[in-house]
């Protein structure tokens, strides 16, 4: 029995009801025990997250794939959980502190750490609450978090592991250092600004009385961070730079601190910029470190400069002048820091080499450097300029542990969709570096590593495995950092179901089915993920890796709070309902382009749904309810026999595009089946059959058979279209699922996938699709010519085809009713100016004598050519000039283009109806 819908679609009178539904019940737990499991695991938000648009993104995939194989009859599991999310959450609960007049260093590690999970448990569910209003159907039944005990005792477990296979050691490197989190931090934490700096110049004394073939007693170096020369270690030159070879393998004496450095020949340093002679740093640059490392300088000699705030301190040579230490790197506070001592003491002395221009007056001006645009790191949660620092940290052999993964990808065994960022994924595998898994904080895991009194290390799980190793007597103490949020998350696809117990969940769900992921977390998670998984499970992950694009804003750039431009998908949520929201990303998302954000767009998938509510509401109002069957119901009248073709066609087609994981094409496919398809044709073609005053269209009236049959087959492909799309728009699929009938226990979200079944009558077929082919080509002829949609004409066929002499003969009325032509006339049209139609390859001519003014149309259709004409002729100018298409803002250039593209077809519109008219 069939529950009226009320006139107006309203998402947020529908959502919280089903989805609460649906987890009281159980319904996204697996639990069909004897059906093939499909696996899928999310991302793990961070626990201090929100859902931003990208989540929106990446979880309404996600989702689109665990309802479609749930509704397949998979055993479908999707796991949800949280990281904890080191560093984001240490500053959460330290800004409350500080709020408080308090610190962090008031209490003992213990006590803080009790301190971050008593929030976690008050304030770290919030962005597990926007995915359900998402309608993401995990199974929060086993909701998991990177610090529940079992998930520590796995990350202990592999770190011992890791180091007894020799995986894990101990080094001196460079790393991201955050002076203001003091803490070491990965790629992925650090963003990039661009920001107006200085490019100073200075004089290196050569020593020993040498001299360049240019007989100066000195090189100059040039440099945007002067403060660093106090632990300049070399000086590089290119190899094959003439200027500098007879110097190579000499030295020079640095200002200020005395100290004699070698010059070295690398290809490190580029001839053709500055000097061609860099200074050399290795314990504060990242190049400079590899060149120092290839000039025989071992990392424990090189010379760190800094502190952890990034304050000046004495290096190991001490040769630092005493009035540098203590130092900032940078002015603050009013203060100037190292890099204004340092410049100023070069000037002093001499070694400065001013950067000379010339004023408005010809005059020449010096001035201490060159003004610069400096690309500098950034850390995204401390703020504050990221100092490569020479630490001691943990490592792990990630060159070893990414050769199983290269080879799985080579072989085929995991495929990455889609195929172009295989390249960038070999890259960065075959250049991969040591992966530093330490960083300086008190949340998270600590590290399973105690030492003695004289720095020897000690691995075990639990102290008192260490202290055995140590022997009786050692006094230990355990490492104070913690690991890194990313080696944690590295094992989400196994430790979350148990692993490393062989449990029920693990034979089952392990390897998972699919990982989607945005392409930027490629090498931070997904690649670890596969060392990982390879090294201890050895198997991979995952057979699949789907990599999505980002969301960007409506003119292209980058989402972010600095431009304003972020979209929060609660409030679109909140204005257009969850499935619009979901269809727009599942609409947008094709493969490897990132996708620009379009509330217009959004705003038009939740007409679509209405569309459907009303289509719904149609049925409702003509007795079509609930079908009682998965396959086709039987068919004779040729409308019903199309649509259930139509069904199978879009399934079949439906099936592919998600087997291939385009989104976009899946989406395109019910869209169009629905509103197209299914509303606007096969609803309007069995009007008539079920509302017989209009006349026996289709040969079928009353409640005769026929329109028994016919409310049997609307009411089948109703539902289709409703378990066909509910993955894409879980809620509206749901409530319309309810409404239509009594299904006892039997959500939508549990249904089957539909199975039509059906042998399809292909002659039905081919004269629905002559009269829809007709219909359109008259409609789309009238507006050309500005003939009114209503207007009924005489039309004449001089040859049909036997498909169109069969539509003509049973149904006439058919034609008359959906493309207004009447009569329908088998032989020569009169001579006169006409218009040609084409149908399915049928011409069909109308005439036109007595409709419109002929001259009048034609004058008007040309004056309007002539204008587009006009506009396509100046935008291909624009378009050809480089210094529009380089200089302007891209957004114009967009819109150039798109300007372009409207007058062309326009263009091709205002042709075709010229040629109509003869």
């Amino acid at each position: 029995m069939t529950t009226e819908l009320s006139t107006t679609f309203n998402p947020s009178a529908i959502e919280a009801h089903w989805y609460q539904h649906w987890e009281a019940n159980g319904l996204f737990r697996p639990d069909r025990t004897d059906a093939e499991p499909y696996t899928i695991v999310n991302p793990p938000p961070n626990v201090t997250g929100s859902l931003h648009i990208g989540h929106a993104l990446d979880n309404t995939l996600q989702d689109i794939m665990i309802r479609y194989e749930r509704l397949r009859g998979k055993d479908a599991l999707w796991v949800v959980g949280t990281d904890h999310a080191g560093i984001a959450t240490q500053m959460v609960v330290e800004r409350q502190l500080e709020e408080k007049q308090d610190k962090r260093t008031n209490y003992s590690r213990e006590d803080f750490v009790a301190k971050v999970w008593e929030w976690k448990e008050e304030s770290g569910g919030t962005i597990t609450q926007q995915l359900r209003r998402l309608g993401c159907s995990m199974d929060w039944s086993r909701e998991q978090f990177t610090m529940d005990p079992h998930f520590s005792a796995a990350v202990t477990q592999v770190f011992v592991r890791l180091h007894k296979d020799g995986l894990i050691y101990r080094d001196k490197r460079l790393v991201n250092w955050d002076p203001k989190l003091k803490t070491a931090i990965s790629d992925l934490e650090v963003e990039t600004q661009d920001v107006k700096g200085s490019f100073w110049h200075f004089r290196y004394p050569l020593a020993d009385g040498a001299t360049l073939d240019s007989g100066e007693d000195f090189i100059e170096v040039a440099t945007t961070r002067p403060e660093t020369m106090l632990a300049d270690m070399a000086v590089a030159v290119h190899p094959s730079d003439e200027r500098y070879a007879s110097v190579v393998g000499k030295h020079v004496v640095l200002p200020i601190t005395g100290r004699r450095v070698p010059i070295v020949a690398d290809e490190h340093a580029d001839p053709e910029l500055g000097s061609g002679a860099v200074k050399i740093t290795p314990g504060h640059d990242f190049n400079d470190f590899d060149v120092g490392k290839r000039a025989g300088f071992a990392p424990a000699d090189m010379l760190n400069m800094l502190d952890g705030e990034a304050n000046v301190t004495q290096v190991a040579d001490g040769l630092i002048p005493q009035e540098f230490i203590g130092l900032h790197r940078f002015r603050r506070d009013g203060m100037d820091g190292a890099r204004e001592a340092v410049v100023a003491r070069l000037k002093a002395d001499g070694f400065l080499i001013p950067h000379r221009t010339k004023n408005k007056d010809g005059e020449e001006v010096e001035h201490d450097a060159e003004p610069r645009t400096i690309a500098t790191p950034f850390g995204d949660r401390g703020g504050v300029v990221i100092e490569p620092w020479l630490t001691d940290q943990w490592y792990v052999d990630a060159e070893t542990l990414a050769k199983a993964p290269i080879e799985a990808v080579k072989s085929g065994e995991v495929e990455i969709v889609p195929k172009s960022w295989e390249k960038t994924f070999f890259n960065w595998m075959d250049n991969i570096q040591p992966w530093c898994v330490s960083r300086q904080l008190w949340w998270g895991h600590r590290i399973p590593a105690w030492f003695d009194a004289d720095g020897n290390v000690f691995v075990a799980e639990t102290e008192a495995e260490a202290q055995a190793l140590a022997g009786e007597g050692i006094s230990l103490s355990q490492d104070e950092d913690v690991l890194d949020t990313w080696f944690s998350s590295a094992l989400w696809p196994f430790a979350t179901l148990g692993w490393p117990e062989s449990t029920d969940l693990v034979q089952k769900h392990y390897p998972n089915d699919l990982l989607i992921s945005g392409f930027d977390i490629l090498f931070f998670w997904d690649a670890r993920m596969m060392m990982m998984g390879r090294h201890l499970t050895g198997q991979n992950p995952w057979p699949k890796l789907y990599l999505h694009g980002l969301v960007r804003a409506a003119d292209g750039q980058k989402m972010s709070k600095s431009k304003g431009n972020v979209v929060n998908p609660l409030g679109l949520i909140d204005q257009y309902g969850a499935d619009a929201l979901r269809f727009f990303m599942a609409s947008m998302e094709s493969q490897g382009r990132d996708i620009k954000m379009d509330e217009k767009r959004v705003e038009g998938y939740r007409n679509f749904a209405t569309k459907l509510w009303n289509a719904a509401r149609f049925c409702q109002s003509n007795g079509i309810g609930a079908s009682t069957q998965i396959a086709a119901p039987a068919a004779k009248l040729a409308v019903n026999s199309w649509i259930i073709g139509e069904v199978a066609k879009t399934v079949t087609a439906l099936e592919q595009a998600l087997a291939d994981l385009r989104f976009d094409a899946a989406a395109s496919l019910i869209y169009h089946f629905t509103w197209d398809r299914f509303c606007d044709w096969y609803l309007e073609l069995i009007k008539p059959v079920l509302s017989p005053v209009e006349g026996p269209v289709l040969q079928g009236e009353g409640d005769n058979p026929v329109a028994q049959e016919t409310r049997a087959v609307a009411g089948w492909a109703l539902d289709q279209i409703l378990v066909m799309l509910h993955p894409f728009m879980p809620f509206v699929t749901e409530e319309l699922w309810s409404k239509q009938g009594d299904r006892g226990d039997y959500p939508i979200i549990t249904a089957k996938w539909p199975e039509p079944q059906a042998e399809v009558d292909a002659e039905a077929v081919e004269s629905i699709d002559w009269v829809i082919a007709l219909t359109t080509a008259v409609r789309g002829a009238k507006n050309e010519l500005g003939i009114s949609p209503g207007a009924k004409l005489a039309a004449f066929i001089p040859a049909p085809s036997a498909t169109a002499q069969r539509v003509i003969d049973r149904s006439a009325a058919a034609i008359e009713r959906l493309a207004r032509l009447t009569p329908m006339t088998v032989g020569d049209a009169p001579d006169g100016p006409a218009m040609q139609i084409g149908a399915a390859g049928d011409v069909v001519i109308v005439p036109l004598e007595g409709v419109i003014d002929i001259d009048a149309e034609k004058a008007r259709l040309e004056k309007a050519l002539a204008v587009s004409e006009k506009e396509v002729k100046s935008l291909d100018g624009r378009l050809s000039n480089a210094n529009f298409v380089d200089r302007a803002k891209p957004e114009a250039v967009e819109k150039a283009h798109a300007d372009r593209a409207h007058h062309a077809a326009e263009m091709d519109r205002l042709q075709n109806a010229l040629a109509r008219l003869g």
